[in-house]
């Protein structure tokens, strides 16, 4: 059985070069679980991610077929430079507390995916964007909530990335309350019973497993 772990940190890292580098090195995010403990010890040994969190699951194959490190200008291409989570963000709502909040009647919670994505799986009574791609984020906030600024907004996305970055847009546009689901749909179907889920459908994932369900198994 290989684990499979999914995670992010926005830090600063002048030294970003060397750091791919090192990463390539040493690094996979799919393989055994000596493996995968081997990267994080690795890379919590800086201190600029000594607080790396992941969402793990489990599968009989391995999903990737190779290791890639790419040095981007942005990470989930928004456009909007100022949208900087490491500046500011919106509110982080635990899985066990997501249920409450997007249940308030006076809550517009949004899915921060793409069209494809949401199709496939989203939570009951989110507002799907219709976008192709995470650019058209900021056309869709300025048509659709540009006088909804008074209102608590909540956002969710897969792993918790895109949502990150989306409420940090949101904050610099002078939305009053903005929240996202910390660690995103993976860390909520790993902490959240299927009893009490709010959950509808499957979750896309970006490697060869296509989808997976609420147990987090391949359903693609």
């Amino acid at each position: 059985m290989f684990v499979v772990a999914t995670f992010y940190a926005f830090v600063d890292l002048p030294d970003f070069v060397d750091k791919a580098a090192q990463i390539r090195e040493h690094a996979t995010v799919a393989g055994t679980r000596a493996e995968i403990d081997g990267l994080f010890a690795f890379l919590r040994s800086d201190s600029r991610f000594a607080t790396l969190s992941s969402k793990e699951s489990f599968t009989g194959v391995l999903p990737f077929k190779r290791m890639k490190v790419r040095l981007k200008k942005e990470i989930v291409t928004l456009g909007v430079p100022e949208a900087n989570p490491g500046r500011q963000v919106g509110r982080y709502v635990k899985a066990e507390d997501w249920n409450e909040l997007i249940s308030d009647p006076d809550v517009i919670v949004i899915d921060v995916r793409n069209r494809y994505e949401v199709e496939l799986g989203t939570f009951k009574g989110a507002v799907n964007p219709e976008t192709a791609s995470f650019r058209q984020f900021p056309e869709f906030v300025q048509s659709k909530l540009g006088d909804q600024k008074h209102k608590k907004i909540a956002t969710f996305c897969t792993g918790g990335i895109r949502c990150e970055k989306a409420t940090s847009y949101l904050v610099k546009e002078g939305f009053q309350e903005v929240y996202h689901l910390e660690g995103g749909i993976l860390k909520y179907l790993e902490s959240v019973p299927e009893s009490k889920s709010l959950w509808d459908g499957k979750c896309f994932v970006f490697d060869e497993r296509v989808a997976l369900d609420h147990e987090l198994h391949p359903s693609g």
